[in-house]
């Protein structure tokens, strides 16, 4: 699911230009009002086909469908398990040991971004259902 905040901060621009042509100021906020209405319904309705798709796919039984979600957090928290936990201890058991071991380093940038990502749509669906806007599904979401 994606901002519709952002989409709608996008397109006020646009909107704002294509009423330019309304000499009327009156006639130019009702075109403005009714062009902003009529992208939130088409987002709106966008992210609930969205959602409907979700779900769909997290009652799937095929790993592969339902559980790319799951692998892509595992991914994530793995890696930093690696670069964070494993790494540094690996390394210092080494030289503890008289050997000198070095990992490669890790794209942390990109495992935090995608933590971010992930920790983000967690959070925005747990404010949802504390604020009673999206019900609970139990399909996994």
């Amino acid at each position: 699911m994606f901002d519709v905040t952002n989409l709608l901060g996008f397109l006020q621009p646009i909107v704002g230009k294509v009423a330019d042509l309304i000499p009327d100021p009156v006639a130019k906020a009702e075109a403005v009002a009714a062009a902003q209405a009529e992208l939130l319904n088409a987002l709106m309705a966008a992210d609930k086909d969205q959602t409907a798709v979700n779900a769909v796919e997290a009652a799937n039984p095929n790993v592969f469908v339902s559980g790319w979600r799951p692998a892509v957090g595992w991914v994530c928290a793995s890696g930093f398990a690696v670069a964070f936990v494993i790494g540094p201890f690996v390394t210092w058991g080494a030289a503890l040991a008289g050997s000198k071991i070095v990992l490669p380093p890790l794209d942390t940038q990109t495992l935090t971004t995608l933590l971010m990502g992930l920790l983000g749509m967690g959070g925005l669906r747990t404010w949802e259902k504390l604020k009673g806007v999206a019900a609970s599904s139990g399909a996994g979401t």
